[in-house]
């Protein structure tokens, strides 16, 4: 239906029971009727007869259905919309226990949801919880492995011997790090995104297709690449915390496991931080 010829929502008192109502009840053409409808929800209307109705998205089910369920009580009866209406109206019925969901359903936005999972993962919480989770697992053991070997005077041995720790034992953990932690971030992006889809489709209406025809318009090349810009950062934080607590272990066993629980700390810590500061820096790029 073209957006010149929509012709606006209307609700008539055909009796003081019964409402009509008429109209293309979508996101252009119920600008008016909400009002209208919060001033009938207090009457005790039986029936509605809804076989006017020509068009409906989700915004007017959404409504529609916002009424009923505030005439629930009063036992609200409604007849003669259309099947594909009816199905619509069931949809919209369903309860969304996702945020930001319900939000774009009010609005008719359904499919702006890709560009919600889009830009908020690939940005921000793919790098971000990857960094976490490294940060807690190989982080973590990071500070433990090389805290145990200086327990156990195995790193003074190696100086002893002429071998160099930070040369055997740092540097392959960082690159290493750097290496892997975008390909998680990658991982990360590509299940997060799914998980979106998956949503979309069951609580939103928006199909694997519309979403990808939507992401791919949505999202760019640039906010992929902010994203897995972010890793290597991350990775080095982790990696240099990692073993500068465990070079710090000393005396017995307790030692390393104190070590071990400040590099996760302050690890984590310091990705937030790092975070920040990539959001202030692109916000002063405008990227």
């Amino acid at each position: 239906m073209d957006a010149l010829t929509i012709t606006p929502a209307a609700i008539t008192q055909a009796t003081a029971r019964e409402l009509a109502l008429s109209g293309s009840w979508t996101a252009l053409g119920v600008a008016a009727i909400e009002q209208e409808l919060k001033a009938l929800a207090a009457a005790a209307t039986l029936r509605i007869d809804a076989a006017g109705i020509d068009a409906l998205d989700t915004v007017g089910a959404w409504l529609l259905r916002k009424y009923l369920r505030r005439g629930e009580g009063a036992g609200s009866e409604l007849r003669g919309l259309r099947p594909e209406f009816t199905r619509l109206l069931d949809a919209v019925a369903q309860q969304v226990a996702y945020q930001g969901a319900d939000q774009l359903r009010q609005y008719g936005a359904n499919i702006y949801v890709a560009d919600l999972v889009g830009l908020s993962m690939l940005r921000e919480f793919a790098p971000l919880i990857t960094a976490i989770i490294i940060a807690g697992r190989s982080g973590s053991a990071y500070a433990a492995q090389i805290g145990t070997m200086s327990v156990t005077e195995e790193i003074d041995a190696m100086r002893t011997l002429g071998i160099a720790p930070l040369e055997l034992l740092v540097l392959p953990k960082i690159i290493a790090l750097l290496i892997v932690l975008p390909l998680l971030t990658l991982f990360a992006d590509l299940l997060g995104v799914f998980g979106g889809m998956i949503m979309a489709r069951s609580q939103l209406g928006v199909g694997f297709g519309e979403f990808l025809d939507r992401f791919v318009t949505a999202v760019s090349v640039s906010a992929y690449l902010t994203g897995i810009g972010k890793a290597p950062v991350f990775a080095a934080i982790i990696a240099i915390i990692g073993c500068f607590q465990g070079f710090r272990t000393h005396g017995g066993a307790d030692s390393v496991g104190r070590q071990t629980t400040r590099s996760v700390v302050q690890s984590i810590f310091l990705v937030i931080v790092a975070d920040a500061l990539f959001s202030v820096a692109f916000s002063a790029l405008d990227l």
